[in-house]
């Protein structure tokens, strides 16, 4: 009999395990938006490649979700296009409305934007300082300090998913001389700073919260050209595979909280149901569709999994 139920036990996590690695091929890449993060730390330098502080946190944060193999990120310059369209790019502050709208526009799942509240370097003397071929050395605690405030807002519903202050600190104690290293022309010599360290430690754990967010986000697409052949945004790159079939919906009017005057998304009406026929439009990042049900599908209307 033990040996009977150790089977059926044997039996049971076989089938479970297939069903989670079937799960795990019908996961789902995400398309998000980064905005530049507004610098609000008030330091001096720029970063290494000779962009402002804000700019850099945003490529590396790209880099970072790129690398995860879970996300989609739109190029910078399809994002400055759309944002100089808005009349945006001037500026470059962006607001949970204008990160909304222009994911909108963009079809992508979440736009992530924020600030940079702290980037630099601290040092705390331990001791006092002793003559050492012509230079001041000391016994010194050096700390790196980077803050970020981050918003990850959902495109359909502009609503504020997430709301995080991150902030990370490396310190190293020791000798040291009393001039500071921050070279920011060289991108090794930042990556193994100490400032450096805690910038990527703040990066993962934005990446971190895009991964929570979008587990609470369902999966949508959105049709980009629907008289003729139907084509959405999302493809073999996106998950998408070749018959499976998705439910339309077209928005309606906007729900407006009448407290905050912020948008809570919009009535939705179902339009119909297509099915995918070709994955690979675009390298993998859109498909082409037929209709299964319904008619009169438009741009911008709604794809859901069923």
């Amino acid at each position: 009999m033990k040996r009977l139920l150790s089977a059926s036990l044997l039996v049971v996590l076989i089938m479970a395990h297939g069903v989670g690695l079937v799960a795990a091929e019908k996961s789902r890449t995400r398309r998000v938006a980064v905005f530049n993060f507004e610098d609000k730390s008030g330091h001096r330098y720029r970063w290494w490649t000779g962009q402002p502080v804000g700019e850099g946190m945003a490529d590396m944060l790209v880099t970072a979700l790129v690398k995860t193999g879970r996300y989609q990120v739109i190029e910078r310059q399809e994002l400055n296009r759309v944002m100089e369209e808005q009349k945006l790019g001037a500026s470059g502050l962006v607001t949970q409305q204008t990160a909304a709208e222009i994911g909108k526009l963009l079809g992508v799942d979440l736009g992530i934007f924020g600030s940079v509240t702290e980037f630099g370097y601290s040092e705390d003397n331990l001791g006092g300082s002793i003559k050492k071929r012509g230079f001041g050395v000391g016994v010194k605690t050096s700390a790196a300090n980077v803050g970020i405030d981050v918003r990850l807002v959902n495109t359909t519903t502009g609503e504020i998913l997430s709301a995080e202050s991150v902030r990370k600190k490396e310190s190293k104690k020791g000798l040291s001389l009393s001039t500071q290293d921050f070279d920011f022309n060289n991108k090794d010599k930042f990556d193994e700073s100490l400032v450096g360290k805690a910038t990527r430690d703040a990066i993962d754990q934005v990446v971190e919260l895009v991964g929570q967010s979008m587990r609470a986000l369902p999966w949508s697409a959105t049709i980009i050209k629907g008289d003729g052949p139907i084509y959405i945004n999302a493809g073999s790159q996106s998950g998408v595979e070749v018959g499976e079939e998705f439910v339309v919906y077209r928005a309606g009017e906007e729900l407006v909280d009448p407290d905050t005057g912020l948008s809570l998304g919009k009535t939705e009406s179902k339009i119909g149901v297509i099915r995918v026929v070709n994955n690979q439009v675009s390298d993998g990042r859109a498909s082409q569709c037929e209709a299964v049900q319904g008619a009169g599908f438009l741009r911008s209307d709604i794809v859901r999994e069923k």
